[in-house]
């Protein structure tokens, strides 16, 4: 018994603005997940699947492509820190997983930064570049940035939030003060809330009827998150002491973002104005899903029908 369908799909990735217009970002197909710009927004830094995964680094005003790590297995959630000058992410080596850090013009060897042991994925620096935000066994967890940027180390991990819920996706805000989040408790959607750093305090829902993939404009006025239809929302806010008050989200465009569980697929330029995102095709929105299931009788007769026992 089968479900007919496509095997792996191959996307760009775009430029999408609030108004809905795309434009070719990354235009050549291929297998893409967790973008992110670099602090100036000069250069793009994703995943690139395939029989592995690596990060790789497109330069946006030359074009150019750039593969950055090489180690085996899955290497995916680049996250830049605030100087531009490295990149963090985390690493599925079968032999020495974990989280990696690594000079983002690609000279030098990736430094391991952690063993993997709490299933780590990074996903945010503080403004400072002094800690790094991750996920890890359902977490949140935070971690000082010790030594020189020859011989990089974390220091001991410190639990920000834990939870019998699960969460993830922890993004500081422009100015260290606050964490976005996405939380779920077992058998409900997850939603976006912000609580004060270091915290954890009171939280403050931000998204109602789901949301993930917290992301902060940069010019402190608006938190983007993913809704549960693959849009990208915008919420308002003002920010005093330690009281935290948003508006209604709204939709900041129409735009549907490709379904990919789990996995980033949209980052917010420094300047605000426009998104990298990996966008659902119009195939993929309008298409109705399989509803028919195939039964293939005495399978293994056809099969030795085919294929002959050796001689």
């Amino acid at each position: 018994m089968y479900l007919a369908g496509k095997g792996q799909e191959a996307f760009p990735i775009s430029w999408l603005d609030s108004a809905g217009k795309t434009e070719p970002l990354h235009a050549s197909i291929g297998r893409y997940f967790t973008p992110r710009f670099s602090p100036d927004g000069r250069r793009l830094a994703f995943a690139i699947g395939g029989q592995a995964e690596d990060i790789w680094v497109k330069d946006l005003d030359r074009g150019i492509l750039s593969r950055l790590s090489s180690l085996p297995g899955l290497n995916r959630w680049p996250v830049w820190t605030p100087d531009g000058k490295s990149i963090v992410f985390q690493s599925g080596n079968p032999a020495s997983p974990g989280l990696y850090w690594i000079r983002s013009d690609g000279s030098g060897e990736a430094q391991r930064l952690t063993d993997g042991t709490l299933h780590e994925f990074p996903y945010s620096f503080s403004p400072d570049g002094k800690r790094l935000a991750f996920s890890g066994g359902g977490d949140i967890f935070t971690a000082p940035v010790e030594g020189d940027p020859g011989h990089v180390r974390l220091g001991k991990p410190e639990l920000f939030l834990g939870t019998p819920s699960i969460e993830w996706y922890p993004a500081f805000s422009p100015d260290g003060r606050w964490l976005a989040y996405a939380s779920a408790e077992p058998g409900t959607l997850f939603e976006v809330y912000v609580r004060t750093f270091p915290g954890p305090g009171v939280k403050w829902q931000i998204s109602t009827g789901g949301g993930s993939f917290p992301l902060w404009s940069q010019d402190g006025r608006e938190l983007l998150f993913e809704s549960l239809d693959r849009r990208v929302m915008a919420v308002s806010y003002t920010a005093k002491g330690d009281s935290f008050a948003s508006g209604k989200p709204r939709a900041w465009s129409e735009t549907r973002l490709r379904n990919l569980p789990t996995i980033s697929v949209y980052d917010l330029a420094p300047d605000g104005k426009r998104l990298a995102a990996i966008l659902a095709d119009d195939e993929a929105t309008s298409r109705k899903p399989p509803t028919h299931l195939t039964f293939l009788l005495n399978f293994f007769d056809e099969l030795r029908r085919k294929v002959p026992p050796a001689r």
